[in-house]
């Protein structure tokens, strides 16, 4: 069956921001995984989603690399060339989460250190932290490898009202209606922990902001982020180049 433009325009952005992830080190040697949803097309009978396959580093990433997954079929097991923990975490996530179109799970430095703490609470200290005002969930127990669905859907349940999700003892999680916004949301999530650790070196206490100013801020940000995320992905795959460039 020929590939539907929408899938082919969701490979190119998809591995384009796994591209950009390795560059900014967010990645784990060729763990932790991104996808996205493919919406209903003619001649399909269930939804599927993109994911980045085993054993491929993200720097060498190309949009026809991407595995498809089945997401809606009860009887769909683990494809092959697909890691385990990666479909169960992600078919948990798209099934579960309805704004989560796109999901991106990492283990970035800053904001892993931050789901060691007891207190693994993002601090409402630092401009950027503000854009995640109200977006963030915590999953406070932690659940081993995803071998199985179990571990998806406690992490699925974190983001039930959150864009973002400390994983205890993990990683984080960001999701989105669309690849740029997700991964929009990546950057600045752990620039904004990079800061807060920064910050917080040597037993310093934080300045965190008032109630009233953190929810002023996160709706100025809330009014501008689609279209910003949307010129700092068209950014990126400027500079990455073909085929991710339009």
């Amino acid at each position: 069956m020929a590939m539907h433009e929408n899938e082919q325009e969701l490979r190119r952005d998809l591995a384009a921001a796994l591209r950009q992830a390795a560059h900014l080190g967010f990645h784990e040697g060729i763990c932790n995984h991104f996808s996205v949803v493919v919406p209903d097309g003619e001649g399909r009978n269930a939804r599927q989603f993109l994911i980045n396959p085993e054993g491929v580093h993200w720097l060498e990433m190309t949009p026809d690399a991407l595995a498809l997954c089945e997401l809606d079929r009860e009887d769909a097991g683990v494809p092959e060339g697909v890691e385990a923990t990666a479909f169960h975490i992600h078919r948990e996530i798209h099934r579960l989460v309805p704004h989560a179109t796109c999901a991106l799970h990492t283990h970035m430095p800053y904001a892993t250190a931050l789901c060691l703490r007891k207190d693994m609470r993002l601090k409402m200290a630092s401009q950027n932290a503000l854009r995640f005002y109200g977006r963030v969930g915590y999953e406070t127990a932690y659940g081993g490898l995803a071998l199985d669905s179990d571990e998806g859907r406690h992490i699925g349940s974190a983001l039930s009202n959150a864009d973002v999700a400390f994983l205890a003892n993990h990683g984080v999680v960001a999701v989105g209606p669309t690849v740029a916004e997700a991964f929009d949301d990546l950057y600045y999530l752990e620039r904004a922990c990079q800061h807060q650790i920064l910050a917080e070196t040597g037993g310093a206490e934080l300045n965190e902001l008032d109630e009233p100013t953190c929810r002023a801020v996160a709706e100025q940000f809330a009014t501008e982020r689609p279209a910003a995320a949307e010129r700092h992905f068209a950014a990126i795959k400027r500079l990455l180049g073909a085929p991710f460039a339009a």
